[in-house]
Formats: C-alpha cells, structure tokens, sequence
C-alpha cells in the first residue's frame, strides 16, 4: 500500500532572497530591459529596471523618514503601478507591507488596521464607489498605532520629500516581508505572516514551471491587494518578464493589451478567462504571440481548460495554494495532458513536502484516498498576526500546514480536489467565507435566520447564495442586500437570494447546508 505523501524535491536550491534583493538583482543584470508597462487603455507609462529600482528606492527614501524599521504599513488601494512601487519600497526601508482590498468597508477595515498594528496607510481617494480616503479618516479616532495616511494622489509630493535612497540595511530573508489577511471557519479575518524567502522562492519556482524568462511579456491581471498578485510580480522581477501591470481587469483591454503589448503570457482566475472568451472582440484581436497562460484561485472548470487548449496555440498551467503557504502549494506542468490539467491541481512545487492526512486521526492515508493535505516547507507563514490559538490550529507538530483543503494524491504526486473542511466559497478567484456574511444578514431586524452557501456557476466558479429565514411573515431582499451592501464589500454580497420557512437543522442545532444547496440546486 501506497501512502499519500510527497518528499520535498530538492533538485532546485532555496535562495537567499528577500522583496528588495530581488529588484537590486533584476536592476543589475538587465537595467535597460522594460520591466513595468502601465497597463491601460490610453498612453502607457513604462519603467526599465533600472527605472523602476529607482523609483522603488526614492519611496524607500521617503519611507525611512517616516517609519521605523519592523512598522506595519497598510496600502488601501487599487491595483496601481505605485502600488508595485510601494511594496518594494516597503521592503527596502524594512517595513512589513500590509494590502488591504480598495472594496472593504469601515468595519472590515478597523479590523485588519487595528489587529496589524499599521503605522500608517497608503489610500485612493476613491474606487468604485467606495471612498477609502473618507473610510479611514473616519477611523482614525480608534486607532491609536495610525500616524501617517499618505493619498496617492499626492505621490510624487510623498517621493520627493525624502532622500533619493534608503540608507538602512535590507532585510534578512527570514524577516515578515508581508501580512496578508484571509479568513477562517470562524469568518474572522486573520493575518498571515509571510517571510521574504517565503514569497520570492515561491514566486520563482511557479515562474520557473510556467516557462516564463528574459524577454517575455506578461499581462498581469491579478490584483496587487492579493497574495497571488503580489507573487505573480516577484515572479516576472527575478525571471526578467516584462510585467504590463492592469490595474483593474477589464476582458477587452486585456484583449487589446495582448496584441498590442505583444504578450507572450497572460494570468487570469477563471472567471477573467470566460469573460475572455465570451467578449464580442475576442476573435478579431491578435493573440498571434500568446504562449501559455497561467490560471487557479478557484477550481479551474475542466471544460474550460479543454476549449482553451483546443482553441488556441497556448498551453494552460494550473496554479493551486492559499495566502498561508504564500499563494503557492502545487502546479501542473505546461506539458501535462491536457486531460491531466482538466482535473489535477499539479504536483508540488520544489522543496514543498505535501501529504493527505484523515481529518480524524491525522494518519497518513492511502494514495487516491480522500483526506485532508497538509505541506510543510519554506513557503508556509510564520504565523497568524497576533492570534496565537489561531495559529496553533493550523500549524501543527513538525511545521506542518493544515490546509483545510480535501484532496486525492495519486502515485505521481498529483493531487485532485475533493472539497473543504472549512466552508469557504471561491466566487471569481476570490475566498469568501460564509460566516462573516451570516453574521451581518443575521443583523438585520427583519432576518431570524440566514445561511450562506456558494453552489457551482460557469463565469464565477461559485455563485454566493444568502439564504433568508423572515423573522415575521416575509423579509424585503431588497433591504436585506442594501444593509449588507453598507456593510460587507461588494464581491462579498450574495447574487442570488432565496427565502424559506425553515432551514434544515442537526440535532445540534446546525444547519445543514448539503440539504439548503440540493434545494437552490433545484430550484
């Protein structure tokens, strides 16, 4: 009998890299080559490497003259070229970068700004209809650490009232590069403690499998308020890609970015490539130079992985992980069948160890046997920010991860997914966890009972469903959404509503949501 177990391949060396390391590396070996294209619809900027490691070093400079080294510092925004800017910055000053996503509201934001400690913030002005300028001048009372907001607006003031480099020593590569918040069963947001060797390992070893290298062109969708936006970056910076950063994904810009741009390849969850495919300009633009295209953040549907490869001269590769193993676990290899990646999420990467354990006894079980994948390895966070219980629930004896994630291991190493401990919904690429949004509907005067669910959709992946209990004879869903709406961010809002007399309980006293989802199933 076969035991579901992965040794780590050490066939390629860990490097003693941090975020800041990596551009003085990319600066040196290649200054002239392009390495950031403003992605837009309009007149483009652009920055060589040398460029952009000078603007990096002149936020640096700015940085140090406001912040010690060790102090959180939040960025509240959109996925600007700044941004990017600003997180090396970060790093070469020896700050711990904390995103935060541009559609959060007030509450949200308290939490990850006062737990996090952040010293300061960088914001917008406004995103979508969100005003992250206003929300967190409106907090400021009630949060003693915040010192600095800086508007990006106001950038080139910011770069220009500091040194034009930062004088401090780098930091060590086992240093917190960045805290990035998930959450958990509990619905509460926690803070991983990411390490500098951490991201920039991973984010090589995933670029290395995708086949990028010098010369390349990458169209860069994913956001840089996540994790996997973040290390998509550090990936093209240590492989010499060209990174045409978009700041919000639009599918025909992307089009137009592709020909344009010359991209060779291009990143997008599942959601982004069907609505790829399903714009009305996707046959009349040049894809001529495409080469591979790199998807994950959710279950990447096996059609759709079929239609790609069939359909176009790029090959797919499948990227699966979690913000606590630093966006990266496991990825299959461009070269796999193309059956192979319609239902595999690869075979770790170097140097990660992965096993599938019984969720009960935490034994070993048999290859092809469900169970629950734990990794341990470089890439797995230090820690939960301030929530020691937290931590020791998921990082257990050993240094083992627990993912929450239920899987098969076949004999090669290749996992499948079979579902999750935690009940967590994966909506366009993006982790939305059930309880949080219970707990805000279960507010509403209206509401005795709610239950969030998400069930199979072809554009999102998982569509949320808010299901309503009234607590008198009816409940206006559309009352119920426009509270939730001035709550919770707006990915965060269930698409569809459906309302019952009574849920499906246990015994004790839990709803049972297999039965609430083969009723919205039904209809």
């Amino acid at each position: 009998m076969t035991l579901a177990h992965v040794a780590a391949d050490t066939s390629k060396p860990l490097r003693d890299t941090t975020v800041a390391s990596i551009l003085e590396d990319a600066a040196a070996a290649a200054p002239g080559s392009d390495a950031l294209v403003e992605g837009v619809a309009g007149e483009r900027r652009r920055w060589t490497y040398a460029e952009l490691l000078a603007a990096a070093s002149s936020a640096a400079g700015s940085l140090a003259e406001r912040f010690e080294p060790g102090e959180r510092l939040a960025v509240y925004a959109p996925s600007l070229t700044e941004v990017l800017i600003l997180s090396y910055g970060a790093a070469m000053a020896g700050l711990v970068y904390v995103p935060l996503n541009p559609a959060l509201r007030a509450r949200e934001v308290h939490h990850i700004l006062s737990t996090s400690g952040a010293a300061g913030v960088f914001v917008t002005d406004s995103w979508r209809g969100n005003e992250p300028r206003a929300v967190v001048e409106s907090l400021r009372a009630s949060l003693p650490s915040l010192r600095e907001v800086v508007r990006f607006e106001d950038w080139d003031a910011f770069t220009a009232s500091g040194p034009a480099s930062c004088s401090r020593a780098g930091p060590a590569p086992d240093d917190v590069a960045q805290i990035v918040f998930t959450s958990g069963t509990t619905g509460v947001p926690k803070g991983a403690r990411l390490t500098h060797r951490g991201m920039t390992n991973a984010a090589r070893f995933g670029g290395e499998r995708f086949g990028l290298g010098p010369g390349d062109r990458y169209v860069q969708n994913m956001p840089l308020f996540h994790v996997g936006g973040q290390e998509v970056s550090f990936c093209l910076c240590q492989l010499g890609v060209t990174n045409i950063s978009v700041p919000v994904f639009e599918a025909g810009l992307v089009l137009r970015l592709i020909g344009e741009e010359r991209a060779t390849h291009i990143v997008g969850v599942p959601t982004m490539l069907v609505a790829m495919i399903d714009h009305p300009d996707f046959g009349s633009c040049d894809l001529s130079t495409l080469r591979a295209i790199s998807s994950g953040g959710a279950v990447v549907p096996p059609e759709l992985i079929r239609h790609i490869e069939a359909n176009l001269e790029a090959r797919i590769t499948v990227v699966f992980g979690q913000t606590e193993s630093c966006g990266y676990i496991s990825q299959t290899e461009l070269g796999d069948d193309p059956e192979v990646k319609a239902v595999s999420l690869g075979h770790p990467l170097e140097q990660i160890e992965a096993r599938v354990v019984d969720p009960d006894t935490g034994a070993v079980v048999p290859t092809g046997t469900v169970g629950e994948l734990q990794i341990r390895g470089f890439n797995v966070m230090q820690g939960y920010h301030d929530m020691p219980e937290a931590t020791a629930e998921t990082l257990i004896d050993g240094g083992w991860l627990r993912t929450g994630d239920l899987v098969t291991l076949d004999e090669r190493g290749y996992m499948q997914i079979a579902g999750r401990l935690k009940e967590m919904i994966v909506s366009g690429g993006t982790n939305i966890f059930p309880l949080e949004i219970e707990a805000v509907l279960g507010e509403h005067p209206d509401v005795a009972q709610a239950a969030v669910l998400g069930v199979p959709d072809r554009r999102w992946g998982e569509l949320v469903v808010g299901v309503l209990r009234p607590r008198g004879a009816t409940v206006d869903v559309v009352e119920v959404e426009k509270w939730a709406r001035e709550r919770l961010a707006a990915y965060k809002i269930p698409k569809r509503w459906v309302v019952v007399d009574e849920m499906p309980m246990t015994a004790t006293g839990k709803v049972q949501k297999f039965l609430l989802r083969e009723g919205v199933d039904g209809g």
